[in-house]
């Protein structure tokens, strides 16, 4: 009795898991695919409509443009935030910079910001009118630009908020992964003569491999769930819809819930294919 009760005791731990998963996760996953087949207002008994809605999607220029929107910020928030959260972190982690502590507070301080409010700031800031970056423009003698009101400016508030709410984040993760790299790496590749941007290609990047292809990991899926930005600075049309608010305008404003499930189970596959790219590429590399 004693020794199954030995081996029934882990079991328990993982339960609630499981019943959390159940409830949460695949529950959720398995009504969203059942409702992307049928036409429902989410009251009332929805209606089997086959392949209606993702018919509907094919020929839709919203979602298009919306998705359209969404790859631009992938690949942006990718590349700028990858980039920037590099230098930042190795900046955090040179033995030269003093009050290291209060610039990693200060650094972090963005990511912590409320959405929300740091959305409304950024709609004041890029005001074509009375905005503070038209201002500053103004006065080098650039002329005031429509950030919010042109379709072909209004998607780089919501990068710049984008990039400017989550590098922190991504930069704490790589500075962790800086500071479990050995001194002794750097100080004989110093004394073998090797200037600083051979160190950093060398010795720093490859000890990060795992690191940023984990930040890409969790990019990738960020950027195609991006919402709070696009929402909050909203441009003419679509012209900076993200297709996660395309889906939640498409359920909550029009009540066309058979249609947003089916764009949801669009964005699924579309992240499990980026994803197994992702994981393909690094598995060729011999790395997994």
């Amino acid at each position: 009795m004693k020794t199954l009760k030995k081996y029934r005791a882990p079991y328990l731990f993982i339960l609630p898991f499981f019943i959390l998963f159940l409830l949460f996760q695949l529950v959720p996953t398995i009504w969203t695919v059942y409702i992307s087949f049928t036409e429902w207002k989410g009251i009332g008994t929805p209606k089997f409509c086959g392949l209606k809605n993702y018919r509907k999607m094919v020929i839709d220029d919203m979602f298009w443009g919306a998705l359209g929107n969404t790859v631009v910020y992938w690949v942006t928030g990718l590349v700028m935030i990858l980039v920037l959260a590099i230098v930042i972190a190795c900046l955090l982690n040179s033995q030269a910079l003093r009050g290291r502590a209060f610039f990693k507070t200060a650094t972090f301080l963005p990511n912590i910001c409320a959405a929300i409010a740091m959305g409304l700031i950024f709609r004041m800031l890029f005001d074509e009118n009375v905005g503070l970056v038209n201002e500053l423009g103004s006065t080098m003698g650039f002329s005031k630009i429509p950030w919010l009101t042109s379709t072909r400016y209004s998607k780089i508030p919501v990068i710049i908020l984008n990039v400017w709410r989550n590098t922190p984040w991504f930069t704490m993760i790589v500075l962790s992964g800086l500071l479990n790299i050995s001194r002794d790496y750097y100080e004989a590749a110093t004394v073998d003569g090797a200037s600083n941007l051979k160190q950093f290609y060398y010795i720093t990047l490859p000890s990060l491999k795992n690191i940023l292809f984990f930040c890409s990991i969790t990019l990738t899926v960020d950027s195609w769930k991006l919402f709070n930005e696009s929402y909050i600075l909203p441009g003419p049309g679509i012209s900076n819809t993200s297709l996660f608010q395309y889906m939640y305008e498409s359920g909550f404003n029009i009540f066309n819930m058979g249609y947003a499930s089916a764009i949801g189970c669009v964005l699924i596959v579309i992240l499990m294919i980026i994803s197994m790219i992702q994981f393909a590429a690094r598995r060729k590399q011999g790395e997994l």
